[in-house]
């Protein structure tokens, strides 16, 4: 199959324009195929030669302007046209293939019921899956579909659907949509509908779910409306679309997806089990994230793929922005869980061999292959920041301006960084031009350090920076009062680099924090005083975001080799029992447990690492016994479970349903007992069965891959292995769970014979199976915690050019972690 380049792409923009997509298809042949037949109208502006793109099982005809073309001349993914000057119709009829991968058209069977599922996810090239198209964002076109649906199903499309007598489903003429934007769900879904601001709103998710789908619309509904309504209050254009879908589907390989007027989630956001109030409001802000989009993606669109990071960092800052002004009253610290979730993921991709600026050089994404590489850390959390920093810079009043003026000019069309700089621009006096080539096209993070100067009570500070960024930065000076509080005793904001050192009065602070309120995107780090203030006081600062702001330090310090991990461990039982933001207890513990005592601690400190976040865990058991802390006690019963070197604790929980004092045992905590159990030997197949029986759902599904992949016996190993990579078989999701299953720390020396086969493995899974599965195998089935040289040298011998880039990237990525950790631990 060939990608699309850039250099074609524009070619092609110049030749064509197009105007309307008519899209048949029947979902109604069979459980691996179905039919599909495009008629595109489009005008040629000179004779010339070009192709149309698709991916059919069978390509059954081909007819322009009524005269046939020659299937046999389909060449991998393109079938070559020769136009003459003026206006066209092409159609194509195709026998289309379901997909198990989250890419085309994915079909999910549900276990707990039986019922299917249909959903498209065309993203970057996966409309070819589908239907034949000219597939490039820039070739906008207004599309109508058809879709013949088995009785009992509901159609949901970009447009309002209705059902015509023939039993058809058809979709309302869509505003000009690129290719990847369009998005048909289909299959017996439960659906919550309501209407707001004159427009039908619906929620929907498999029936198996819908009792909790139920439990959750109103806060989901609310959510949705809120952020509607304060977008209205920031943008000028009013929803450009007819109604507003959001669809949680089975087998998501993103987060979610922003196709207009029916955005689809993975539907893990339909919570089954207990969840914390923090990943309520991850589901919140996605929900604000995808529903920005409709303006910044949708309503103007990037032109080609290196401007990927206009869709996703405006979607990521406003998602997290309008969800703190909008929902405040349900989630009042959002930019606490940014702080140390998201923007620790930005610094950790912008230090790695892979990084790139969040706008990269045009050349530098020639092809959609490369350009799938660039949603990352970086165009999302890093831009995100960036954005913030770029509010902070120039004022929300003129960054709005600026917004507005780009959505005037563009609406419907396709925009460029340039366009978008411009237009920012025009709304202020600050020079937008130079702080988008300093902030935009440079790579790495900055670091930032205070110094103190004086005595007595003159003080001046500098601040050092590491890097060649301007900043805009808030300083907090706080001092130490009689009781042992950090008390905040001023907070003021500097441009970096400084004209000159600022002048403080009073005595020494005990403790300054660069960047307090975490408005700008740099490493920090302390001078003497203050970091012995920051190690012995962080529970002792009252504001959320400047705690946030101090443990991201202290993670980098840990990462950079500034901080021992056992130092960052014993801070975190100093001071995490007391913490009251739940993201900060979830970051931190999340950071200690997967980072610190799986891949940066040597095996011989691992079991002390792991002690300690079981006594941090403890002492937040004992302090929630009162009930008033669901989502802290939550955390620290994820803690003990997941840290647990003995079983019978946890497999006394298994046994009578619940945890002692509460909480009771739903299915994830189950799954999750259980998984830690077959890690330490201390469970077997039968009891899995058992518990599958017990809890049949696809969730049930994964859980029992993931248990028995974990199994510490060369037989399990085996067949999980088999499973991986001898077949393809496995559907994404029960590819992940399996995966993570089978490395384990404790099992180092059982799957040693493994490490050597992974590369091989990998390479051939990503030639069989495309993007999404080798970047899954990249990912989750990397032999993660072989923490040594050769394992090291092995990867490295095995980076070729063979392998398709989606996995090559990835274990780019992963090599260079195991660096870091192999640093980290000398």
């Amino acid at each position: 199959m060939s990608v699309l380049t850039r250099d074609e792409a524009q070619t092609r923009a110049q030749l064509l324009d197009v105007q309307h997509y008519t899209v048949d298809l029947d979902l109604t042949t069979g459980d691996e195929t179905f039919e599909s037949t495009s008629l595109i109208r489009f005008t040629a502006r000179t004779a010339g030669d070009t192709f149309v793109e698709l991916k059919p099982e069978t390509l059954h005809s081909a007819h322009l302007d009524d005269e046939p073309l020659d299937v046999t001349a389909l060449d991998g993914n393109r079938l070559p046209l020769r136009l003459s000057e003026g206006e066209h119709v092409l159609r194509i009829s195709t026998t289309m293939r379901y997909s198990r991968t989250g890419e085309g058209m994915h079909r999910f069977a549900d276990p707990s019921d039986g019922e299917s599922y249909v959903y498209t996810q065309l993203f970057m090239e996966d409309v070819q899956r589908v239907f034949a198209a000219f597939d490039q964002p820039d070739l906008k076109a207004v599309f109508e579909l058809a879709v013949t649906a088995p009785e009992g199903w509901t159609v949901l499309a970009n447009g309002i659907t209705e059902q015509h007598p023939d039993g058809t489903w058809r979709s309302a003429a869509t505003p000009p949509l690129s290719t990847y934007f369009v998005c048909v769900a289909a299959g017996p879904w439960h659906s919550v509908r309501t209407e707001h601001a004159g427009l039908p709103f619906g929620i929907h998710c498999r029936r198996s779910l819908a009792a909790h789908l139920d439990a959750d619309a109103d806060e989901i509904l609310a959510v949705t409306k809120a952020c509607y309504d304060r977008f209205h209050e920031k943008f000028d254009e009013p929803y450009p679309f007819d109604s507003y879908d959001q669809a949680f589907v089975p087998e998501f390989n993103a987060g979610a997806m922003e196709n207009p007027g029916l955005v689809t989630f993975r539907d893990e956001f339909v919570f089954r089990s207990a969840v914390t109030v923090t990943e309520r409001q991850t589901r919140a802000m996605v929900i604000a994230h995808e529903m920005a989009h409709m303006w910044f993606g949708d309503l103007v669109t990037l032109r080609w793929w290196d401007d990927i990071w206009l869709n996703e960092s405006f979607a990521e800052y406003m998602g997290y922005q309008t969800v703190n002004e909008a929902c405040s009253d349900l989630f009042p610290d959002t930019w606490v869980d940014f702080g140390v979730t998201r923007k620790a993921w930005g610094y950790e991709a912008d230090q790695r061999p892979s990084t790139h600026p969040v706008a990269p050089d045009p050349e530098a994404v020639p092809d959609t292959a490369s350009a799938l590489l660039n949603f990352d850390g970086i165009s999302y959390a890093k831009g995100a920041s960036a954005l913030r920093q770029l509010v902070a810079w120039l004022g929300e009043k003129d960054f709005l301006a600026g917004i507005n003026i780009h959505f005037k000019r563009h609406k419907f069309g396709n925009a460029t960084l340039a366009d978008f700089i411009d237009n920012l621009a025009a709304a202020t006096d600050r020079d937008v031009h130079a702080w988008a080539d300093q902030w935009l096209r440079t790579t790495g993070v900055d670091t930032l350090t205070p110094a103190l100067t004086g005595e007595g009570l003159r003080w001046n500070l500098a601040v050092d920076r590491d890097g060649s960024r301007p900043h805009r930065v808030a300083v907090g000076l706080y001092d130490r009062d009689p009781s042992g509080e950090l008390v905040l005793r001023e907070r003021r904001e500097l441009d970096v680099p400084q004209t000159e050192p600022a002048a403080l009065t009073g005595p020494r602070p005990a403790l300054v924090v660069l960047n307090d309120q975490d408005l700008t995107y740099a490493k920090l780090r302390f001078d003497e005083t203050s970091a012995e203030s920051a190690l012995r006081g962080i529970s002792r600062i009252p504001d959320a975001l400047t705690r946030a702001v101090i443990w991201n330090a202290l993670r980098d310090m840990v990462r950079d080799g500034d901080l021992r991990p056992a130092d960052y461990l014993e801070v975190a039982l100093a001071h995490l029992t007391e913490e009251t933001e739940l993201a900060l207890v979830q970051g931190v513990l999340g950071f200690a447990r997967t980072q610190i005592a799986d891949r940066y601690v040597t095996d011989e400190e691992r079991p002390a690492a792991l002690s300690t976040i079981r006594q941090i865990a403890r002492a937040l058991l004992r302090r929630t016994e009162d009930g008033e802390a669901p989502g802290l006690r939550l955390t620290a019963v994820r803690a003990l479970i997941d840290s647990a070197t003995t079983p019978d604790q946890i497999a006394s929980w298994l046994d009578e349903g619940t945890v002692h004092g509460g909480p009771e045992l739903d299915p994830e905590l189950r799954w999750r007992i259980l998984a830690r159990l077959a890690v330490l030997g201390a469970t077997d197949e039968p009891t899995i069965a058992a518990e599958l029986e017990r809890d049949p759902s696809a969730t049930g599904q994964e859980g029992a891959a993931r248990c028995r992949a974990a199994l510490p016996t060369a037989e399990a190993k085996a067949a999980a292995w088999s499973a991986l990579f001898d077949t393809d078989d496995l559907s994404n999701y029960l590819f992940t769970a399996t995966a993570q299953g089978f490395w384990q720390p404790e099992q180092a020396e059982l799957v040693r014979e493994y490490v050597p086969r992974f590369y091989p493995a990998a390479i051939a899974l990503g030639a069989r199976r495309g993007a999404a599965m080798a970047e899954a195998a990249g990912r989750y089935a990397f032999p993660a915690y072989a923490i040594d040289q050769e394992s090291l040298t092995l990867g490295e011998h095995h980076l070729t050019d063979e392998m398709i880039p989606a996995l090559h990237r990835k274990l780019v990525d992963q090599l260079d972690d195991v660096t870091r950790a192999l640093k980290t631990r000398t």
